[in-house]
């Protein structure tokens, strides 16, 4: 078996996250095709495509605007265009998202795998019958995984073999934190104490709570790293202390993390917050920062009752508590939260779903 090809609602190029660590780390043993959505453009239908990293090839199809045919078909013939292009055969199919089945249903995978990441159905503008393809795709999927516990919790019933598999962390990366290093331009200027945030800005961002915690402590100062998508970013509080820096590179961020005092986890408690399992959480910790976060749930159980991360509700517990965080300088703190990361690597849950696969495909061999 030496083709995935994967189908993913994310970018490869937009925020490098889930499918880009576990994608990165199964190139070693599979060619990835990484098929994304696709977008519409005057040309005839069709595809652009990049080499995105040894072993990994971006496609990304388009399609025609004002064409009236069946778009199903359409996305589907584009599909097979390009697996007879690289001569994809015997292959394993792998979902990020559930409204590529429709389209590649006619396939004949010898795997099919639903890494679900986040509760999609959840957000803002997510499609209507979203929930209906993921019934389909359960229903032939041979392994699911979920990106943390609250979403193994609304997925386990749903299928025989659901695995939690949690985003893990690069650790040494982020360990560049720790370290002496440039200060980067667009933040050498904000003065202290910066408290931080890096990931997409969306509907799952806390707005008010920035605003008001802004506002009460004008001397704090608030960094923030990432794209706006789904939301006007006039909505966004603008004030002195607010500072966006826009995106970053996955290489760039343990230099702007390094100078922070405090890193948050400012999301709205909403229905698009409730299944997240946000990757930032040891991230954050592995840079040795400590940690503010709204009462996200895997956040609360994971880290907030190992004492790894601070919980808070409101602005005003955000001011109280980063407060006293400000004050610490506490290596025992410092010295557990490394204990806990020393379990967790992308390459060891990688390992493990390549153990799951490798099991099963086992198991449909010897019932042939």
């Amino acid at each position: 078996m030496k083709d995935l090809v994967v189908f993913s609602h994310l970018r490869w190029d937009f925020v490098f996250q889930r499918p880009q660590h576990i994608m990165s780390r199964l190139a070693n043993a599979y060619r990835v095709t990484f098929i994304e959505e696709e977008v519409y453009t005057e040309e005839p239908d069709g595809y652009t495509d990049y080499p995105a990293a040894p072993g990994i090839r971006v496609f990304r199809p388009h399609l025609q605007m004002d064409n009236d045919q069946d778009i199903t078909a359409r996305k589907g013939a584009i599909v097979h265009r390009i697996m007879k292009a690289l001569a994809i055969r015997d292959f394993i199919a792998w979902y990020y998202t559930p409204m590529a089945y429709p389209f590649t249903r006619h396939l004949a995978p010898a795997l099919v795998i639903y890494d679900c990441m986040d509760e999609l159905s959840a957000f803002l503008f997510s499609p209507p019958d979203l929930l209906e393809n993921e019934a389909a795709l359960l229903q032939v999927a041979d392994l699911v995984f979920t990106g943390g516990y609250s979403l193994y919790e609304a997925k386990k019933d749903k299928h025989p073999a659901v695995y939690c598999m949690p985003s893990s962390i690069d650790k040494d990366h982020f360990g560049k934190a720790r370290q002496t290093g440039t200060e980067p331009e667009d933040q050498a200027g904000i003065p202290m104490p910066r408290i931080g945030f890096f990931g997409v800005i969306d509907e799952r961002f806390d707005t008010g709570l920035l605003r008001e915690a802004a506002e009460r402590k004008p001397d704090w100062h608030f960094v923030l790293i990432g794209p706006v998508v789904k939301i006007d970013p006039g909505g966004l509080p603008r004030m002195s202390n607010i500072h966006y820096l826009g995106s970053k590179s996955y290489e760039e961020l343990p230099s702007y993390i390094r100078s922070w005092q405090i890193a948050m986890l400012p999301f709205a408690i909403n229905e698009a917050t409730r299944f997240i399992s946000p990757t930032k959480t040891p991230e954050y910790l592995a840079a040795g920062k400590p940690v503010l976060s709204t009462p996200v749930r895997d956040v609360v159980r994971t880290y907030g009752k190992n004492g790894l991360a601070t919980i808070v509700a409101t602005a005003k517990e955000f001011i109280t508590e980063g407060e006293k965080l400000l004050q610490q300088n506490d290596r025992e703190w410092l010295l557990k939260a490394d204990q806990f990361l020393a379990a967790m690597s992308w390459d060891d849950l990688v390992m493990q779903m390549e153990t799951q696969l490798r099991a099963v495909l086992t198991l449909k061999k010897e019932k042939v």
